[in-house]
């Protein structure tokens, strides 16, 4: 991320959305609480009925209507593995 983080109150909420992975273009709302955004998010998703930890690392945000959406990408190097639909015998 090139843009300095904006300072925002702690205990605000912002937007989260989500680039890549199991959580695709899925939505969440986060809360603040040191003043910014998290630099990392991990999520536990459920693929193939087993949890997973899956992790995000910030990219950008935008101010929309005086909240912030803040833009995640699925960081494939520091998540646990997913296995490939070719690799589950025939189950998708």
């Amino acid at each position: 991320m090139t843009d300095a983080q904006p300072t925002i109150a702690r205990g605000d909420e912002y937007i989260v959305i989500y680039q890549g992975g199991p959580n695709d273009g899925q939505t969440d709302s986060r809360i603040s609480t040191d003043g910014g955004f998290d630099s990392e998010i991990t999520v536990i998703a459920a693929v193939d009925g087993k949890e997973t930890l899956i992790d995000y690392n910030l990219v950008d945000f935008t101010e929309v209507g005086g909240r912030y959406q803040v833009r995640y990408a699925y960081d494939v190097k520091d998540s646990e593995p997913i296995s490939d639909p070719e690799d589950r015998g025939n189950r998708q």
